[in-house]
This record gives C-alpha cells, structure tokens and sequence, in this order.
C-alpha cells in the first residue's frame, strides 16, 4: 500500500504540475555570475517559442523553505501559459550556501533571485520586456532588493513585483519617502495577522498591528508611489491604483487577507492575487479564472506520500523481520492490561503527564525568548552551528527527553518496582546483540525512505509535503549535518518511545489503541497549547502572545513539529508490538525528524 501510494503521489503531482503535459518542467543547476552554483524549477508552456515570447516570473520561496514551497503559484502561473523559475534561495535546497551575512542583507545577488531574472532574460521564448519577480518572507525581501539591483543595471530587466509577507520600501536611509520601484507595477500581500512584518508608523507616533497595515502612513505612500501621504485621500486595500511614472502607467495595489504569514505557501486567496496581479500587469496568456486552481490536486497528492511514508516506516520494519538476521527480533510482547496500581496508579500516570506537557510547554517558550537563542539561533553559527533552526529544535526536544527519563526513573523507583514493573520484560534491557540488530534494521528503514526521496525527485520531480510539514531530498554536504544533529532528536525520540511503549502502555476499557491515541494526544499536547495560545492571543489583541526573542518565528517552527509528536506514538508502538523492543521505532523516528528538519532548513557556511 505505501509503495502504491508513492508512486500515485509522484504520478499525480507530476500530472498537475505539468498541466498534464502542456508544461516542460526541469530542474536546473548552474553557475551564477556570483560564483554560487544556483538550482531551480523551470516550467516551459509547450507553445512557447523565439516566435511567441511569453512573460516570465521568478517566484523565491521563504526563509526555512525551498523551491517546491512556492508550488500554489508557479502550478498556476505555468498552467496559464507564464514562464515560471522556482528557484532554491542560497543556503536552501540545492543551492550553494553563503555566510549568515549573505543571508541577511541579500547581496550582491539579492539571495538569488537577480541570477534567476538574468537567467530568464537570457532564454529565446521569454519576452524579456515582461518580466517579473515575486517571493514570500525572505523571498519578498530578495524580490524587492532585487528591484534595487535592477535599477542600478544598465538595462533594467524587472517589469513588475508582487511582494508577499514583507514591507515595501518607501523611504530612504535618511527616512524621506521615495518611488523605490519606479515604472514597474508593484503589490504587496499583507496578512492581517502577520508575524513579522506590517507594524507601521500610523501616524500619531505609535505602531500599527498588522491588520490595520493599510491605513498606516508606510502602506498609504506606497499607494501615492512614494509621495507624503499626508493629506491625501486615504486609499483602500485591494483597489488597483494607476499612475504615470516615467511615461508609463503603472500599478500600484496592496491586498490585506485574514491569514498569518506561513500560510501563504497553501492558499488559494494568495495563488488568486499573485495570478490576477500578473494578468493586469502582463496579460495573461491563457485566459483563465484566477479563482480556477487545481495546485491544491498537487498539495493532495504530496500528502497522500506523506501518508505512504507513514505506512512504509512501520511496515517495512515488521517486513524486515521476516529476514533470518532479524528473526531473533520477534519477540512476543506481553499482552497490555489496565494501568497497575488502581487509584494510585492513575494517580502517577496523569501526574507524570502533567509535569512532562507542563515542562515542555514552558520550556519551549523560554528558550525562544532566551539571549542566547536570538544570537545563536535564527540564522545559526557558520563552522559551528550552521542550521539554527535544527538545533533550536533538537535543544529543546533533547531538554524534554532527559525530563522524561527523570519521570521515568522518580515513577519506577518510587511506584513501578514495588507494582511488580520488570524492566527486561516491557523491553529496557533487551541484551546487546538485539539492540545493535533494531538499530541496523532502523537504519535499513531509513537509508530505504532516503532512497524513494531521491526517486521521487529523479522520476517524478517532487516530494512529499503539505503545508510546513515537509521531507525532500538532500545535497551530500547535509549527511554531515544530519549526523551532527542526530543526537539531540535521539536524546528525544528513543527516550519517548521509552516512555510511551514500556512505562505507559495499558489498556483503557480492556482495549489498547484507546491508550495509544491518548498517549498521542497527550504527546502533542504541548504544541497546541503553545500554538493556541500565541495565536488565539493574536487574534484578540492583533499581536503574537510572545513576541521576544525567537517567538515570533518558534511558533510556526511548532507547527512543524506537532504532526511528528502526534504521529511518533503510533509509528513506535506498532514497531514496539511486534519487537518488544523500544529503542528501533524511536531510533527511526529520529532520523526522519532529523532528516527532514535538516533538509529543508536555511544552510550558512564560514
């Protein structure tokens, strides 16, 4: 069943991102004038040609992404006939990978998204007068430094931008408001519950929250083209605003959806903007709808391969026990029973469970506010720590493993070992020779999910994805980071399936897989709580609960988290059933949490 459902994800998100055959897609790598070897997605309509030029886009996706991330908008601008390059930022993906510095101040290249429009300009079927550039978070800062390159170039290339989830330039260094994008057409997507970015000037010398954006004294002069708006009319979101610049007349718009900032990468109101911003500014070459959207066809069949992968961890490892060198890992496990110890005994499991939910919670929010986090973590350390956010992760999971294991131990000495708990029983001391044959066969497993990654990508140019949960394939210098990190996701997984599968499975009404759901919920726990409550706070109030620090971007790295907290529950316990052996499914887990944390995760180099 996994295996079929990979290879329908990958036909189906193949079929859809060619427009069934109507699109050339390529994946491109090549040398770029800054010396950085650059990797892209190139989407070619089939009637394009030196003698039908069409309009082009360079979409850039975001910080922690990488190109396959922008697929809402390069699925439909190609289906409607654009050019369309996804390319992978530098430090993402497939892309060479620059200094911290680099990074942030997006020079001398504008992180990659210049090369891509140089790129572009160089191809016989695209129509280098109609070129445009667009990118979400650090993507749209790369596509509105990439204006001030252009305009600096002896022959401007960028014709049009639609920036998404960052601010405008409107003033200069001296705080003078300015036209910084001149005779191009120009939008700005701003989500009304950003996390980062719209908290402006409103202009009685305080700070707007992102959902009052458009009537701040920023949003107003981008839509009088850079004049003082004092004054002026008061102009509204998603009304097109035209004026002459420089003997053309151009656009100027901003549209404010009811959306936080990541979730502009999975949106069917932001794909509909950018494509009917394009349209006006270009004409489209295929007439279509822009409310007509079929990425979502996409998004589904990535998910049905992270489902398939699901599948294939916990049933390739029980099909590799049928192989005579893991036989001796089938052990029986003891049949679950009601949690020992009666009222007492309910009385340690839910007490445990409230310090472990409460401890991780807590700990999660003062790490992200912590110093240390905001210069160690954002971007990371080159030649130390080169991916900050895998090891803001790890950190913090590693911290929650060690609490486990101290539960564990405080549990067992103070109640299990006088309840009649045997340790060797429920699979903590398994003997050496069975230890090292469960890691061999989980890393059979993992070096196998690895393996159908890279088939996926070669025969099929995709992954498995949806939303911010992710997990693609990898260049040969992230195996090095990979093992770097490891440790810290073991510290956590091996510990939790521990303590899931050997210290509290029972039965809940004689039945176990009301314990294993329970267990699941209670594992996730954590992350919705932090998660609810930053954003059920930003929903009231118009800004984030914890605002600090690393808060701001810690809770959407939460929502990456939370599939794998829930979902390790089952994938270890079914393994643990047939192996009575915790340490295989844990071990697993780990190193697909590590795997995919370090593959889609911003890169630096010394």
């Amino acid at each position: 069943m996994s295996l079929a459902l990979f290879l329908i994800s990958g036909l189906g998100s193949a079929l859809v991102q060619t427009s069934g055959g109507a699109v050339t897609m390529k994946t491109l790598t090549w040398e770029t004038p800054a010396g950085l070897t650059q990797s892209a997605y190139l989407f070619k309509p089939a009637a394009a040609s030196a003698d039908d030029k069409r309009p082009a886009v360079v979409v850039a996706h975001g910080y922690n992404n990488q190109k396959q991330m922008q697929d809402n908008n390069y699925v439909e601008l190609a289906k409607r006939g654009y050019v369309v390059l996804s390319i992978d930022r530098y430090s993402h993906g497939s892309s060479d990978n620059t200094n911290a510095a680099g990074v942030l101040t997006l020079s001398p290249n504008a992180a990659g998204v210049y090369d891509g429009v140089t790129l572009l300009a160089s191809l016989p079927y695209v129509d280098a007068s109609r070129i445009g550039v667009s990118g979400h978070s650090m993507g749209c800062m790369s596509a509105s430094a990439a204006v001030g390159i252009d305009s600096a170039a002896p022959t401007p290339l960028i014709a049009a931008a639609y920036l998404v989830d960052c601010d405008p330039t409107v003033t200069d260094q001296d705080g003078k408001f300015i036209d910084f994008y001149g005779a191009r057409d120009v939008a700005v997507y701003a989500d009304k519950y950003d996390e980062f970015f719209f908290r402006a000037d409103d202009g009685n010398g305080g700070t707007t929250v992102p959902r009052d954006y458009i009537d701040s004294v920023e949003a107003q002069a981008f839509l009088h083209f850079g004049t003082d708006p004092s004054g002026a009319d008061q102009r509204e979101a998603y009304t097109t605003y035209t004026e002459t610049v420089d003997g053309s007349e151009v656009i100027r718009r901003i549209d404010t959806p009811n959306q936080i900032h990541p979730w502009a990468t999975f949106s069917a109101t932001e794909a509909h903007d950018l494509v009917s911003f394009f349209d006006e500014a270009f004409g489209s070459p295929n007439a279509i709808d822009p409310a007509s959207q079929t990425w979502q066809l996409k998004a589904f069949f990535n998910g049905l391969g992270l489902v398939g992968l699901g599948i294939f961890l916990v049933a390739f490892a029980r099909a590799l026990l049928a192989a005579p060198i893991f036989a001796s890992l089938r052990t029986p496990t003891p049949a679950a029973v009601e949690l020992r110890g009666g009222r007492s005994g309910r009385g340690w499991f839910w007490g445990a469970m409230a310090v472990s939910v409460v401890i991780s919670a807590v700990s999660f929010v003062l790490l992200s506010q912590s110093a240390w986090s905001t210069s160690f973590v954002f971007v990371g350390t080159p030649g130390i720590n080169p991916q900050g956010p895998t090891s803001f992760i790890g950190i913090w999971a590693a911290i929650n493993g060690i609490v486990a294991l101290l539960v564990m131990l405080v549990s067992y000495y103070a109640f299990g070992k006088r309840n009649g708990q045997d340790l060797r029983q429920v699979g903590i001391f398994p003997g050496w020779k069975k230890f090292g044959l469960g890691i061999l066969l989980g890393l059979i497993v993992v070096v196998a999910v690895v393996a159908i990654l890279f088939a996926e990508q070669y025969f099929f140019q995709s992954d498995f994805r949806l939303y911010v949960l992710a997990i693609t394939t990898f260049t040969p210098d992230k195996i090095a980071l990979i093992l770097l990190y490891l440790p810290l996701y073991l510290v956590f997984y091996v510990l939790n399936s521990v303590a899931i599968n050997s210290f509290n499975r029972f039965t809940v009404r004689g039945r176990e897989w009301g314990n294993t759901l329970l267990l699941a919920v209670l594992n996730a726990l954590p992350a919705v709580i932090v998660i609810a409550v930053q954003y059920l706070t930003f929903a009231i109030s118009g800004e984030l609960a914890w605002h600090d620090g690393q808060s701001r971007i810690t809770g959407i790295w939460m929502q990456f988290v939370l599939p794998y907290l829930f979902v390790t529950v089952f994938v270890t316990r079914k393994i643990f059933r047939a192996t009575n052996n915790p340490y295989i499914g844990g071990f697993i887990m780990a190193s697909i949490a590590t795997i995919a944390s370090v593959s889609t995760t911003i890169t630096v180099s010394p």
